[in-house]
């Protein structure tokens, strides 16, 4: 893990590196404890962190007993700890100790079956996302590899009931990621990474209804390209997509309805843009260009449009980034 520094002339540069947090592709802050959880995905596991006085310290490494673990999450309460596993297309739930934040026992894994169209990407299940429902009740997992989101009931132990199909999305869309909008109750975000698409659905006791789907790229667009990441801004009206192979974020408008308005494809800087993070108190983006193996940077406009600065800095490797919960704006690792 590599620390990325903003100097005063608005330039990036590479800091200190930290060997001992290696291959991360995703993380999840418990603010109730004070730690950072990464997943690694060539190792199999997880990693507890904590990052204060500028520096990481490795609490404890734990095995997911799953392959290729790609994404994570915490439940409301910070009680219970999902990660899914995507190689193996399965979800491993821990039970975190209410002291130190730390999993006590073997993770319980929720293995999916079935596969799509697609012989190449989807021959087997590929779990790609998890999230937990607002109310903590439901816990959800994206699979790629079956066309499907599916939905676990937490019952009152925290463990997780028998899995049900929630949604059933089209036939080699590959579902990636799933945004719950962060006002509106009842509405949810599905990026399909094959099929380069968004998806507008509404959600409530753990079934998914009323797919709107629309494209992420634009309408004359022809070459090979898939979806990475999706977020949205803090007030809920800006919805962004990263295009890998178009390389571009698109830039949707979100009303009141939800129902989200296309207004830009900006250049994402680099190749196959990965992730993005928003930094609004700043209005900037930071853009991790993966096969690029840069660092983009975005201005992001009023009206919420994005606009380049040419600053770009060379990271071996990069996929990822994260703001340790203590720089507050300083460091970006």
């Amino acid at each position: 893990m590599y620390a990325l520094r903003q100097r005063a002339d608005g330039d990036l540069a590479l800091g200190s590196v930290y060997p001992h947090a290696a291959n991360a592709s995703f993380s999840v802050y418990s603010a109730r404890h004070d730690i950072h959880y990464l997943v690694d995905e060539n190792a199999g596991s997880v990693g507890a962190y904590r990052h204060r006085g500028g520096r990481w310290e490795m609490l404890a490494t734990i095995p997911t007993q799953g392959a290729a673990p790609c994404h994570i999450a915490l439940n409301p309460a910070e009680t219970l700890l999902a990660v899914a596993n995507y190689a193996s297309g399965s979800v491993s739930l821990f039970r975190l100790d209410m002291h130190d934040g730390l999993p006590r026992e073997r993770a319980r894994v929720h293995a999916n079956h079935g596969s799509g169209p697609d012989a190449q990407r989807q021959d087997r299940p590929h779990a790609h996302w998890v999230g937990f429902s607002a109310d903590g009740r439901w816990l959800y997992q994206a699979d790629l590899g079956t066309d499907e989101i599916l939905a676990f009931a937490i019952d009152g132990a925290g463990d997780l009931r028998a899995a049900q199909r929630s949604y059933q999305a089209p036939p080699g869309s590959g579902p990636r990621h799933l945004l719950l909008h962060p006002h509106l109750t009842g509405k949810v975000y599905l990026a399909s990474e094959l099929a380069s698409t968004l998806t507008v659905l509404d959600h409530a006791d753990g079934k998914f209804h009323n797919p709107l789907i629309m494209s992420t790229l634009p309408a004359d667009w022809q070459g090979d390209t898939i979806v990475a990441h999706v977020a949205i801004n803090q007030a809920g009206t800006r919805l962004y997509v990263s295009n890998r192979g178009h390389d571009s974020i698109a830039v949707f408008a979100i009303g009141d309805d939800a129902i989200p308005t296309l207004l830009q494809h900006a250049r994402a800087g680099g190749a196959f843009p990965r992730f993005f993070l928003l930094l609004e108190d700043q209005a900037l983006m930071l853009v991790a260009n993966e096969k690029g193996q840069t660092v983009s940077t975005l201005v992001i406009d009023g009206d919420g449009c994005l606009s380049p600065t040419g600053t770009e800095l060379s990271i071996p490797g990069v996929c990822y980034l994260l703001i340790p919960a203590s720089a507050k704006g300083e460091n970006r690792d």
